[in-house]
């Protein structure tokens, strides 16, 4: 019986200390494995090396990098075994893709006429019924 496809999105962080193309083979390896076993890769994203937030494992800085692809459920532990053994993967996070995250991925964001882009960030509902009988400390 066929597993449903469903989208995926895997981000990790590879030792920056590597070369540029042993971080390369690293990602294809990666990618390779994932399309083996029935995947379909439908983005790579190289973010490149970057200063972490706090050490990991002694280290300051990573490599870091997406791939999003849509396999079946079966494909996730198989990628996420093969980052947990390599010693170079510092960190890895793996998530299925809900239908909010594809929605929001497919719209462009708002322009303003001077082409600057306009953030909205939607205001959740006001805390009380009737703002009148808030009452704010004196300065």
């Amino acid at each position: 019986m066929e597993q449903t496809k469903r989208p995926y999105e895997i981000t990790f962080i590879i030792n920056a200390s590597l070369e540029d193309p042993q971080i390369e083979t690293f990602i294809t390896q990666v990618t390779e494995l994932i399309t083996r076993n029935g995947g379909e890769i439908t983005a790579v994203n190289k973010w490149g090396r970057k200063r972490l937030a706090y050490t990991i494992q002694k280290k300051n800085n990573g490599y870091y990098a997406n791939i999003e692809f849509v396999a079946a459920g079966a494909v996730i532990p198989q990628v996420e075994r093969m980052l947990s053994l390599d010693e170079n993967v510092i960190r890895f996070l793996s998530i299925q893709l809900d239908q909010k995250a594809l929605d929001a991925r497919k719209m462009p964001p708002p322009q303003i006429a001077d082409g600057t882009v306009e953030l909205v960030v939607p205001m959740p509902e006001p805390l009380f019924e009737d703002d009148s009988e808030v009452i704010l400390p004196k300065s």
